[in-house]
């Protein structure tokens, strides 16, 4: 029963953790990143669309887990742990993160539109033919999801319903292919 392995799927080394060290260090010597870093580090730039940015905006506001505006290199390791060796579920937390805009806990309609809308933008531009819409989609995450039919979204309903549902673990899950882009950054030189 042998596995076929994508690039996502390449181990990271040791010398790929201590490159990290030392791009974190060099591109960060205060010892935190702040959001302008950040989106540089992902390649954002004045030439990068509002939704890439804004996209980037939620996903900095995850990782940033004690709110202080920066995150520090612990906070960076325990994003970078996540993305590239989490676990299924440790990745839907961080999704769910990233949607919940308020921090309460809970998404409601706006929150799911909202980041449905964007990486529905990002697909566009990366596929003119993406023609699906953001309100259905949302429309049908609820319908499938939110299981006591209040108008929000727990996390263990978006953990459950995401498990259950092929189509709505694709529109829940964030993929940044981080893998792929961090082997891709370690191989790119200063």
């Amino acid at each position: 029963m042998g596995q076929a392995h994508s690039d996502t799927d390449k181990e990271v080394t040791l010398q790929n953790i201590q490159e990290l060290y030392r791009k974190f260090a060099s591109e960060c010597p205060s010892g935190n990143l702040h959001l302008h870093e950040f989106k540089k580090i992902f390649g954002i730039n004045s030439n990068s669309t509002e939704e890439e940015s804004a996209y980037m905006d939620n996903v900095f506001r995850s990782f940033d887990t004690n709110k202080d505006g920066h995150i520090d290199f612990m906070e960076y390791v325990a994003a970078v742990h996540l993305v590239l060796r989490g676990k299924l579920e440790d990745k839907l937390k961080w999704s769910f993160k990233v949607y919940d805009r308020d921090g309460n806990g809970c998404l409601d309609r706006q929150e799911v539109r909202h980041i449905i809308t964007i990486i529905y933008k990002l697909k566009k531009h990366k596929d003119p033919c993406v023609t699906e819409n953001a309100d259905d989609i949302c429309d049908r995450i609820f319908e499938m999801v939110d299981k006591n039919k209040d108008s929000q979204i727990s996390l263990e309903e978006f953990i459950e319903g995401a498990e259950k549902d092929p189509w709505v673990m694709d529109q829940l899950k964030l993929d940044l292919e981080p893998c792929g882009w961090f082997i891709g950054q370690q191989e790119k030189k200063p």
